[in-house]
């Protein structure tokens, strides 16, 4: 199994076009150690061919002109996309969706009730999209595990997250499960698994024994500490409150990734543009680095 990292950034991407923090400026401006990063979004494989894509990031189309695997170029319309799969109904794992609109017949798309509600009224993108290529839609089942036609070689099985609903759903600040989910992909060939989670605002007894059963850990990283936005002045919001476990801090997700076996590889996906770990020699990089801890990079491939 084989999955690339489309996207790393949390919404607005790094840098942040509006934005004018030590990261943001710094980078802009060369006088930090960092990498430009697109909007969350991976792909995954189990033989090379056919691939599923976990969100559509408004910056999807950069992050296909990256990904030569994407488009094998058999024909003169192609791609190697045989379904997508959206984690939640937020604008910067959906806006995509848009850019995709000159598919040839119906996306094959995977998302939970919740999800689906959203994008059908809210942000009516499910709509607008009917007027070009349409969606076979596919309910995603919060427990137990599915298979997706076209992608071969690998098993997936989602639960809920306990995270936060868009602004524009009638259960902002009260969730309900499937408003966001992980997904545990399975290579069904070694058995090895991949436990994705780019927004994780508690750890459930469910998620917990996700993460402890999967080799390799891709985990929400948006924000350092959970007053990070409240510091910077650029939000009212704790981290918690906004759907992101903070890293640091008692009970944060350096201190449950600490608790995992050394052998179980461990990246943070979903980078806020005000975190400091995007700084590669900050105190906060050095930490992760001490801890075994990676931050997924565009580009990045993980191979199980």
């Amino acid at each position: 199994m084989k999955v690339r990292i489309l996207g790393s950034a949390a919404g607005g991407g790094f840098p942040q076009w509006n934005c004018n923090c030590g990261n943001c400026d710094g980078l802009r401006r060369g006088s930090v150690h960092a990498r430009a990063r697109t909007q969350s979004s991976i792909a995954a494989s189990g033989d090379g061919g056919g691939w599923v894509l976990f969100n559509a990031s408004p910056d999807i189309l950069q992050q296909l002109r990256e990904a030569p695997e994407l488009q094998p170029a058999r024909t003169l319309r192609d791609t190697a996309i045989r379904a997508i799969l959206l984690i939640d109904a937020q604008i910067d794992h959906t806006t995509g969706l848009l850019m995709l609109r000159e598919h040839r017949q119906p996306h094959a798309l995977w998302c939970t009730a919740p999800v689906r509600e959203d994008l059908s009224t809210g942000n009516p993108l499910f709509g607008v999209l009917g007027h070009y290529c349409g969606l076979d839609l596919h309910e995603i089942p919060l427990h137990g595990d599915f298979a997706i036609d076209g992608v071969s070689g690998i098993g997936f099985a989602a639960l809920p997250l306990t995270s936060n609903a868009p602004p524009y759903s009638p259960r902002r600040d009260r969730p309900q499960p499937g408003d966001n989910i992980g997904v545990t992909l399975t290579d069904l060939r070694s058995s090895r698994r991949l436990f994705y989670a780019p927004g994780l605002g508690e750890m459930t007894p469910a998620v917990w024994s996700a993460m402890e059963a999967a080799d390799c850990v891709l985990v929400d990283g948006t924000l350092w500490t959970d007053d990070e936005m409240i510091r910077l002045g650029a939000s009212a919001k704790t981290s918690r409150a906004m759907g992101h476990l903070p890293q640091s801090g008692p009970g944060g997700m350096l201190e449950w990734l600490g608790r995992l076996p050394a052998a179980t590889r461990k990246i943070l996906i979903h980078i806020n543009n005000t975190n400091p770990i995007l700084d590669e020699d900050s105190p906060e990089r050095a930490e992760l680095d001490a801890r075994g801890v990676e931050v997924a990079w565009d580009g990045m491939v993980i191979e199980l």
